[in-house]
């Protein structure tokens, strides 16, 4: 079997001005909204597991 080689050097988040081909974010406004949406998103469901679990346990 041939073994495949893997990028090392990849970083997490690329500024917007760098020409670079390994990265997992771009900090751009598209990430960020990205962010915020599911954020809120997961905080919505948060809230929902506890109002639901409150009030199935006054009855």
């Amino acid at each position: 079997m041939d073994k495949k080689e893997t990028d090392n050097d990849a970083e997490f988040v690329k500024e917007e001005h760098e020409s670079k081909r390994n990265y997992i974010f771009q900090k751009n406004n598209i990430t960020k909204i990205a962010v915020v949406i599911v954020a809120v998103f997961l905080i919505i469901i948060v809230i929902g597991l506890v109002i639901s679990g409150t009030s199935f346990f006054q009855f």
